[in-house]
């Protein structure tokens, strides 16, 4: 059985929000709040085009994705019809008001990913 990590407390995420979480490789994580103080944590990268989910707009337990609105479930990472795709869920948990991940998800799932890149065409 893994040790789990502390990430934050609820409340430091904002209600219908989010907050990222920083890897040393792939995308980071993105642990979103709902109205419910629901807390689920997936890659910080939408299925359709990389949009950054943790700048979406919580509803319920869905994010609508930031770039091209599309709704994605924050139970399990997939995009709702019409759309398709899924993004990487992790396992997360609150315990005593604390936020934890699982350490060695975060570890290994998802590093094949790049982070999407904004600026200047190069």
């Amino acid at each position: 059985m893994n040790d789990w990590k502390v990430i934050c407390r609820v409340e430091d995420i904002p209600v219908l929000g989010s907050r990222r979480v920083a890897r040393p490789r792939g995308v980071d994580v993105a642990v979103f709040r709902n109205a419910e103080d629901q807390v689920f944590a997936l890659l910080d990268r939408c299925p359709h085009k990389g949009g950054p989910l943790s700048q979406g707009i919580v509803f319920g337990t869905s994010v609508a994705c930031p770039l091209h609105n599309w709704t994605i479930a924050l139970d399990d990472g997939c995009a709702r019809a019409p759309d398709e795709g899924c993004t990487q869920r992790f396992s997360c948990k609150v315990e005593g008001g604390q936020v934890l991940l699982d350490p060695v998800e975060l570890a290994t799932l998802a590093l094949d990913l790049e982070a999407p890149q904004a600026g200047p065409c190069r």
